[in-house]
């Protein structure tokens, strides 16, 4: 019910959003009359800030169009490699019409970015993926509003998820790959280099784990002790709702996207509030850039998604109950999970000094579990002063933590495989 009560609420906000909008462009508009009225900018600025408050938020793009890659401008095009009922593959392909930096562009290390599914989506990221982007292949998982799935797809899981990353590092290739996973998919991405390797499979040629509950019970944090205190049974009673008919996914059971959102803002109530107040006075002044950089971050913070019901209850029990990954007792569709297995994947892992949703010491774990990968193949990494956002994107992901990862990734670069030459795409351009 709590849902159908959330989308009526939205219909009725919708209408007075709309109005908000056109009564603070009334107020801007030079031509118009009542931009001369006394405290027009004021009134202006109440009434975007009311629209952005109302506002229903849509999926963002990626948008990321050209990115300077040794030392020029290549341009990216966004494809689908893979599609699964729940998340996509995508690479962000780079073109160039430069002899040289085509060549360049085709010996960069191939990377895999396992987005979180955590509420938001893999755009969350997109500071974290232009800036590979400069030396590296990416590609990125993009997970699909569960929704939007329709019911016949079936439900998803924390094994599914395991399934999913297995399939999308055995279609790039594993021999020459590098996985980041930020956050959330440290455990399932973990879990699913591990199965591979105690079946012999190829493994990827590093994994560099960022911000993640690999062992939740180290320096707990709010959303920790969140789901340590309460049962599953209260979980799967107070927050599991049904998708209403309106949408692809009507009837499927989920964790939907507007509670993990409203859990955010309790999080950190003040800093969102200042946050707007702030924005509200750049209005005021006219200071664009300040205020631009406000609508840029709340419309990605605000956009968010329905997870499964089955995989937040799986992760609910697996990761933040029952640790089954750092206890030894994590099974992946009957097959134990044995990070000991991994022998050929280097193993880097970052924090956050300041992070509030995974704690001190929760990432670095990994490195016990993962006993057969050799010290010499191991690092880790804090980032002091950064936050959890502060790891993966903005100004310290920028200059202080890619620097670490891309020059991680260059000291265990393994020797590309050859394929099979293709003829350049888009024109006259080649890719890389």
């Amino acid at each position: 019910m709590l849902y159908q009560l959330h989308e009526f609420q939205k219909a009725l906000l919708q209408p007075m959003s709309s109005w908000a909008r056109a009564a603070s462009e009334a107020f801007i508009n030079a031509s118009n009359p009542a931009s001369k009225v006394p405290g027009s900018e004021r009134l202006a600025a109440s009434y975007e800030l009311l629209y952005r408050l109302g506002k229903d938020y849509k999926k963002p793009e990626f948008g990321i169009r050209s990115v300077q890659a040794h030392g020029k401008e290549v341009a990216i095009h966004e494809r689908v490699i893979v599609a699964k009922p729940f998340c996509k593959l995508i690479r962000f392909k780079r073109f160039s019409d430069d002899v040289e930096v085509v060549k360049k562009l085709k010996d960069d290390p191939v990377v895999l970015v396992v987005a979180p599914l955590s509420g938001h989506h893999s755009t969350l990221l997109r500071d974290t993926v232009r800036t590979l982007l400069q030396d590296h292949k990416v590609y990125i998982t993009d997970w699909v509003d569960a929704r939007i799935v329709p019911i016949a797809d079936g439900d998803f899981g924390l094994d599914d998820y395991v399934h999913y990353v297995q399939d999308f590092i055995r279609t790039i290739g594993a021999e020459n790959l590098h996985v980041i996973s930020v956050c959330q998919p440290t455990v399932p991405t973990l879990g699913a280099i591990s199965l591979m390797a105690s079946a012999g499979e190829a493994t990827p040629a590093s994994m560099i784990m960022m911000g993640g509950p690999i062992d939740a019970r180290k320096s707990p944090t709010a959303v920790n002790n969140l789901a340590d205190q309460k049962s599953y049974d209260w979980f799967e009673s107070h927050v599991v709702y049904k998708v209403p008919p309106t949408y692809p996914g009507a009837g499927r059971k989920v964790y939907p996207g507007f509670l993990q959102h409203t859990g955010f803002i309790a999080m950190n109530p003040q800093n969102h509030l200042q946050s707007h107040w702030d924005y509200f006075q750049n209005l005021v002044r006219g200071d664009e850039q300040d205020a631009e950089s406000h609508i840029r971050f709340y419309d990605e913070y605000n956009a968010v998604l329905d997870m499964d019901a089955k995989f937040y209850l799986d992760t609910i029990k697996t990761v933040f109950q029952d640790y089954s990954l750092p206890n030894g007792t994590w099974t992946v569709a009957g097959d134990l999970v044995k990070p000991q297995d991994i022998k050929k994947t280097a193993l880097l892992t970052v924090e956050g000094e300041l992070d509030d949703i995974s704690g001190s010491g929760q990432t670095r774990s990994a490195h016990a579990l993962c006993a057969g990968i050799p010290k010499t193949n191991k690092d880790h990494y804090e980032v002091a002063g950064a936050g959890h956002y502060g790891i993966f994107s903005g100004r310290r992901w920028r200059e202080k933590v890619y620097p670490k990862i891309k020059s991680f990734i260059r000291e265990h670069q393994g020797v590309q495989k050859k394929t099979k030459a293709r003829p350049p795409k888009l024109g006259t351009k080649k890719a890389a």
